[in-house]
């Protein structure tokens, strides 16, 4: 346990929703099992918009921040597998592993989940303490690059849960981190043929420059309509797997018109809580259209490492503009109106 550490630190802090500040907090407790990270990289996603505004099971008052990257500041009596100064990332899920759920093996769905930055204090602050079991070292990539490996563990359960057969022929609505990420993961998991259709501009710019589909489809911002029904057009028995990545609920909706009979939709973007979609539940029977959803994820970020340590998974360019806690206004703004990919709060 490291002893020359401040008794405060900087934090973003809600007292309730849109009601945010830069304070003077305490340091957070350190338990016995606990680690405790100096901060240097917190990402920012499309989440966080809605916990700025009450949504997404969030809890207050609230530290946002659920993308942390940093360096080990102290460890807890029982912690082994650490050492100060390590470059870590960390997993903001916390589970229960008692209830209904943990006890038959399904953890996301546990009746006290936590999340770190959404439901408890996360790391949009100088520092942030976890489980050591949430902990993960990182040797090779780049604060920017680690600060995506919270979402491609979310990407890998994706991935789980549509189990793509080989060959398959694959749609994916939207360009920003996590659909740029699950694409290339399907490309190369059963992918025959990804298509990636996105509003033109940088996002889609990025895609084809990760090469994160075979095709790609740049939406006119104007008028996107005849695009869609050319691309309806060529695909008449319509595509194997769709992914909605994009949030939007109209698009959403339309998303299961380009299904074939006996394909999956997967329902991945986040969605505000008053979103309502509209399909014809004769289209689901009869064609026997399978509907997934992908909410988080458990277990995953040794996977998620893997992939972008390897290379496997490419993210150079995703996180391409940073903020200090104090431009949080800024940082909000940017990402709200899209003129950044990803954003991320940085320290020192």
């Amino acid at each position: 346990m490291a002893t020359n550490l401040p008794p405060t630190m900087k934090a973003l802090r809600y007292a309730e929703p849109e009601n945010y500040c830069v304070a003077d907090v305490p340091l957070p407790q350190v338990r016995e099992n606990d680690v405790l990270i100096k901060v240097k990289a917190c990402g920012v996603c499309g989440t966080d918009l809605h916990i700025h505004k009450g949504e997404f099971l969030s809890k207050f008052p609230l530290i946002p921040g659920h993308e942390v990257v940093g360096v080990v500041a102290a460890v807890g009596a029982r912690v082994k597998r650490f050492a100060v100064g390590d470059r870590v990332v960390a997993d903001n899920c916390e589970l229960c592993g008692e209830c209904f759920y943990c006890l038959r093996g399904q953890e996301l769905f546990c009746e006290n989940f936590e999340a770190r930055g959404v439901t408890m204090d996360g790391g949009f602050a100088e520092y942030c303490a976890y489980p050591a079991r949430n902990v993960f070292k990182i040797k090779n990539l780049s604060d920017a690059h680690a600060c995506l490996i919270e979402p491609a563990s979310c990407a890998v359960h994706g991935l789980d849960r549509l189990a793509a057969a080989p060959g398959s022929s694959i749609i994916v609505f939207g360009a920003g981190p996590t659909g740029l990420i699950l694409a290339q993961m399907l490309k190369k998991n059963g992918g025959c043929h990804v298509v990636v259709v996105a509003p033109e501009g940088l996002k889609m710019d990025l895609a084809q420059s990760l090469g994160a589909g075979h095709e790609y489809v740049a939406l006119s911002r104007k008028d996107p309509v005849a695009q869609l029904q050319a691309l309806k057009s060529s695909k008449p028995n319509g595509f194997d797997i769709v992914v909605e990545a994009t949030g939007n609920p109209s698009i959403l909706n339309d998303s299961i018109n380009y299904i074939r009979r006996g394909g999956k939709l997967l329902v991945y973007g986040v969605y505000a809580d008053q979103d309502r979609v509209n399909w014809s539940p004769a289209q689901i029977l009869t064609n026997e259209i399978t509907i997934l959803s992908s909410f988080s994820q458990v277990h995953k970020f040794p996977t998620a490492i893997d992939y972008l340590d390897s290379s496997q998974v490419t993210v150079d360019g995703i996180v391409n503009k940073t903020f200090r806690i104090e431009e949080w206004t800024q940082c909000l703004e940017a990402v709200r109106n899209k003129t950044v990919i990803k954003a991320a709060i940085v320290f020192d």
